[in-house]
């Protein structure tokens, strides 16, 4: 799959028969994404639209050859629905599902890591991912999305991952894969798994990454960037005006002193290489001075 999906990915709806799942289903659906079937153990048997339901991702998997899975399970779920899909082989689980409790992250996060090291998480309390005109599971919009690259975007914030395709995509430019990691303190995929996968990806000629305040991702990221990535970044960190100690939108989004505050991220990534705006609506003029220079 191309990071992360493509137009061979069959994707597997956990909640489909759910108001939420159904709407963003059908819209993905109608998209392109291959949806092969959605999961409820009380409706196996019947349809959304044509998408058979199944009882469990197991059977899902067996009778369409699903590889992927998106998660719209409530909350108290989450924990059950993810090690499900994981247990039947799915490739890539995507949790678009807010409010997961942190231990549930933690315990699932580490199972996955442990038991199943060929399943990739995505999120929780993440919009997903997309390769534009090829593939989009979970909320983001197609509209604003401009298929045949050549820059990819990975980003802790739902609706700034929107701004900077949106950003981009006015700007002329098209996009690889587009992914919403999520901003909860546990994520299942981090900056780096998105950044060295854009690095070794031969569509992807620069990135955007979009950050924010609270834990040392970005700190880490701007590393990874220095000694690992020879693609050019442009990046925006959210929350400048925040205050220490005050959560901001993300339950991982919360600084403590000096540590994980806009500004000492922007300082390693700018003395990493990265092109830093303070300006979210920058951010493709700012890519737009990259691509011309490629």
């Amino acid at each position: 799959m191309s990071i992360f999906v493509d137009e061979t990915t069959k994707v597997v709806y956990q909640g489909l028969t759910g108001s939420q799942g159904r709407f963003h289903g059908l819209r993905n659906r109608a998209y392109g994404t291959q949806v092969v079937a959605g999961t409820n153990p009380k409706k196996a048997g019947t349809d959304v639209e044509g998408v058979p339901i199944f009882a469990t991702v197991a059977e899902a998997r067996e009778a369409t050859g699903a590889n992927a899975s998106c998660v719209f399970i409530p909350a108290p779920g989450v924990a059950g629905a993810v090690l499900e899909a994981a247990e039947a082989g799915m490739e890539l689980v995507v949790v678009i599902t807010e409010g997961v409790p942190a231990h549930d992250e933690a315990r699932f996060y580490n199972a996955l890591k442990r038991d199943f090291p060929g399943t990739q998480l995505l999120g929780p309390n993440c919009p997903g991912v997309i390769s534009p005109g090829r593939c989009n599971i979970g909320i983001t919009p197609g509209e604003i999305a401009r298929p045949g690259g050549p820059v990819g975007i990975v980003s802790r914030s739902g609706t700034l991952t929107y701004q900077a395709l949106h950003e981009l995509t006015e700007q002329g430019i098209g996009q690889t894969t587009c992914v919403g990691i999520g901003g909860d303190p546990v994520p299942g995929t981090t900056f780096i798994d998105c950044l060295s996968r854009f690095e070794d990806d031969p569509e992807t000629k620069a990135v955007v990454m979009i950050g924010e305040i609270g834990g040392s991702a970005e700190e880490e990221a701007a590393e990874f960037i220095r000694t690992k990535m020879s693609k050019p970044v442009v990046s925006y960190i959210a929350g400048v005006t925040a205050p220490p100690g005050k959560k901001m939108g993300h339950a991982g989004a919360i600084i403590s002193g000096s540590k994980g505050t806009a500004e000492a991220k922007i300082e390693a990534l700018e003395a990493a290489g990265v092109r830093v705006t303070r300006n979210p609506t920058e951010i493709g003029a700012l890519m737009a001075e990259v691509v011309s220079g490629l």
